[in-house]
């Protein structure tokens, strides 16, 4: 196993502080977060949103920022804004928050500040629930796990369970191509075809077959409503222009079938999947990607020890597999993590630091 690479020297950050500094800090560490991953532009605009904070700006909305009553970071409040503001200039509603998106000069804090106070009645809607980040990219992520999974002595024909599927994007990963560091996956007529910048090994090339993919969210998106698809939209980091083509490629193919998502919450969804029969020769795979942060802790209680008693009835012929791809907020990168049984025992392998949005993956096994 190859050693990690050198990680940037960081402050821990504590995801579920809460109190008078935690919008603040919360919007630094998204800043920090969006510099690290490619999205200069959409750090100018929590940067802006920072400083008009810090001086004190009147409001409804800054009124609820200063006021959350609960852990900013953790539940993502800054990108809920943001969110807010891209979802006004996608729809034409604010056409002068362009000159940042195009990453021309303005003065961003005045610029901000007169769009929120015009469309306030519009904005604080999006600060009542999470974000919707559903991003194709990140089933390169879930398929490399597959595949060194495979490579483990698992059976390479795998039964996929999402929770925080949102619009069921990674739960059409079987129709997507894609090419790891040359190990090439998937159909023909793809959908769409994912290469993630590589660095590492590649991953191992196995024959591997998605049997089945199932999902829940607490509040599923449908990506046949043009609304929807646009509050989807709205959460694209602006810099990030493949990532439109993506949602676009994605949009069609639910138009064709749609993904099987249930509306359900997390736990109670792992619970009921878990007590459901397993085929033979497959191998159940709970996946998750950018969603653990949002997840109450009973509920991540309920899944861990759903998942414990789960791993007790494992076995070669029927293994459990737990996939996630989360944040570590002290680098401000997102590892792919793997716990398997029965022959992995349990224990949590780094397989990768990847991108957020499938930009790039870094193979550290």
């Amino acid at each position: 196993m190859q050693g990690s690479p050198q990680r940037p020297d960081y402050e821990a950050v504590d995801m579920n502080i809460f109190g008078p500094d935690a919008p603040a800090r919360a919007f630094a560490n998204q800043v920090a977060y969006c510099a690290r991953n490619g999205a200069p532009l959409t750090g100018r605009v929590l940067t802006a949103l920072g400083a008009l904070l810090a001086a004190g700006e009147q409001g409804a909305l800054f009124d609820r920022v200063r006021n959350w009553p609960g852990a900013p970071l953790a539940d993502a409040m800054p990108l809920r804004v943001t969110g807010g503001l891209h979802a006004l200039y996608l729809a034409g509603d604010a056409p002068e928050l362009g000159a940042i998106y195009r990453g021309e000069p303005a003065d961003d804090a005045a610029l901000i500040a007169g769009v929120i106070a015009r469309h306030e009645a519009a904005l604080l809607p999006w600060l009542d629930g999470p974000p919707q980040t559903n991003e194709a990219g990140r089933s390169s992520n879930f398929i490399a796990a597959m595949l060194w999974l495979a490579a483990q002595g698992c059976p390479p024909r795998f039964q996929c369970l999402e929770i925080g599927s949102s619009a069921g994007i990674n739960l059409m990963l079987d129709r997507y191509a894609y090419d790891l560091g040359g190990v090439k996956v998937g159909p023909q007529d793809a959908a769409m075809h994912l290469a993630p910048a590589w660095m590492g090994p590649p991953p191992p090339s196995q024959d591997i077959a998605i049997v089945s993919t199932r999902g829940c969210d607490v509040a599923p998106v449908d990506l046949t409503d043009p609304a929807q698809a646009l509050r989807l939209k709205a959460y694209i980091w602006p810099e990030h222009t493949i990532r439109f083509g993506r949602m676009d490629a994605a949009i069609r193919a639910a138009l064709e079938k749609k993904p099987e998502i249930v509306p359900m919450n997390a736990a109670d969804f792992v619970e009921a999947e878990l007590a459901s029969p397993q085929e033979a020769a497959t191998t159940r795979v709970l996946m998750h990607s950018i969603v653990w942060q949002y997840v109450p802790e009973d509920q991540q209680a309920r899944i861990t020890a759903a998942m414990e008693a789960a791993r007790a009835k494992a076995t070669s012929e029927r293994p459990l597999a737990w996939v996630q791809v989360e944040a570590d907020r002290t680098v401000h990168r997102h590892k792919l993590t793997v716990r398997y049984w029965p022959g992995g025992g349990g224990r949590e392998v780094q397989l990768a630091w990847s991108h957020p949005h499938g930009v790039d993956v870094e193979w550290l096994v």
